[in-house]
């Protein structure tokens, strides 16, 4: 019990408190749902705020041992969606694959899987059994249930546990692709693979299913709905980002279409608090990755109006 220990301390509680508070952590989730972009509902369980407290100290204390792979783009410090885009946007044949139901499907048995496979002998039966409950939600409302424990939308703790999940994934994906000239970057559940050489990414379906059989035993499942193959023939979207046919990053007609329309109703006081949070953060993003559009959105409102929405 070294490590509970240490933990209980850094928390400047005893063990046997630490103990108590555990056993209803898995229940000590908000649970509320939002919209999905195309069907259906997202369920978010966000954590009661001591429990958000104590699953960010367990990050900071076991930081060293939960590793990430350098191609998982998300939750990480100095990567997100424009890098992720920048991999692939030189190469003319892409397959964006997804995972069904992902941070759902992780359980504590597959991350102390991963855990003993990267770090072995840190922590005894009753420190996993303990973190479980830490780091894991109970979806099952009613007491007569049996607990089944998953990990949540919504927990601090859950992005890095995820990418910790990954790694020997990625590990062994990434080296696939690279004996094959392939690009492959994980944002989170989004799966994105690029190259030159026309074909060869209707192999990776395969060789995806292969290695989520022989780590996971299928628990992790790629939603195949949502398997796209494309090219400069087409479309091609990275994690909203669109790829032109020059290979630059673009907004997208859509999504300019819609910021339009936000600044429009801005302009005429027609957009509320929260929509006017949600517009500075579009506009920051349009900055990054199509500074171009921010230019045309100045001629066509004022400068004024985008200066005034970045000072809401």
């Amino acid at each position: 019990m070294r490590e509970i220990i240490k933990y209980a301390d850094s928390l400047e509680i005893s063990v046997e408190n630490l103990q108590i508070f555990l056993l209803n952590a898995p229940k000590m989730y908000k649970v509320y749902k939002i919209l999905k972009r195309t069907h259906g509902y997202r369920v978010i369980a966000q954590p009661a705020k001591q429990l958000k407290e104590y699953q960010r100290k367990f990050i900071k204390i076991f930081s060293q041992y939960l590793v990430v792979h350098e191609y998982a783009m998300a939750y990480q410090k100095n990567k997100n969606i424009q890098q992720n885009a920048e991999i692939h946007k030189n190469n003319s044949y892409l397959l964006k694959m997804d995972f069904e139901n992902f941070f759902n499907s992780i359980t504590p048995a597959l991350f102390w899987n991963e855990w003993e496979n990267t770090n072995p002998d840190i922590f005894d039966e009753d420190e996993k059994n303990l973190f479980s409950r830490l780091l894991f939600w109970n979806p099952n409302i009613k007491r007569t249930k049996q607990e089944k424990l998953i990990l949540s939308i919504g927990a601090p703790s859950s992005p890095s546990i995820s990418n910790f999940v990954m790694y020997r994934f990625d590990k062994l994906i990434t080296q696939y692709c690279l004996d094959k000239n392939i690009n492959y970057t994980r944002y989170a559940d989004d799966l994105t693979f690029s190259t030159n050489t026309k074909n060869i990414l209707y192999q990776i379906p395969v060789e995806v299913s292969k290695n989520l059989s022989l780590l996971f035993g299928n628990k992790l499942r790629v939603n195949n709905s949502k398997t796209v193959f494309s090219s400069k023939a087409h479309n091609r979207h990275i994690t909203g980002i669109t790829i032109t046919n020059n290979n630059k990053l673009s907004l997208g007609r859509e999504r300019k279409r819609y910021i339009r329309a936000l600044v429009h109703q801005y302009k005429y006081a027609q957009l509320e608090k929260a929509d006017i949070q949600y517009l500075k953060g579009l506009l920051n993003f349009c900055k990054s990755i199509e500074v171009s559009f921010i230019h045309s959105l100045a001629q066509k409102y004022g400068n004024e109006t985008l200066k005034n929405i970045m000072k809401e």
